[in-house]
């Protein structure tokens, strides 16, 4: 029987997974929209702008995930969860901003990069708190 730290890191996969094949399929969509063939990566602006926004998203996840699995097991799971929940919206924001307009994407950047580093914090304090003072 799985513990509750493994089925909890699933259900993150999972949800990572279902962000990132939407931001993929947003990207499909725009293709077709604009008759952009794969590999083509230049044509209508707003094409462009949804690529790279999928591209910078599906960068960011592995940093993501693994503070949030590091966070979540040395730290505490609730806070991490919502830390987790947080960076999401803040990622879609920044993805439907970006698809928009350049500047769009701005304000979920700025946001999504503290989440990251309160993650950072949360998991190097789970880390400190576990090996230096058990």
């Amino acid at each position: 029987k799985p513990d509750k730290a493994s089925l909890n890191k699933h259900c993150w996969s999972v949800t990572c997974v279902l962000f990132l094949a939407y931001f993929a399929m947003q990207v499909i969509y725009a293709r077709r929209k604009y008759k952009i063939s794969p590999p083509e990566t230049k044509g209508h602006p707003e094409f462009e702008r949804t690529f790279r926004a999928q591209a910078n998203c599906s960068e960011y996840f592995p940093i993501f995930i693994s503070l949030l699995w590091v966070a979540g097991i040395f730290f505490h799971q609730g806070v991490t969860a919502a830390c987790g929940l947080l960076y999401l919206y803040t990622r879609l924001r920044y993805f439907q901003g970006y698809a928009v307009a350049a500047q769009g994407r701005l304000g979920p950047l700025y946001a999504s990069a503290w989440l990251l580093w309160v993650l950072l914090g949360l998991a190097l304090t789970g880390l400190l708190a576990h090996f230096l003072w058990p």
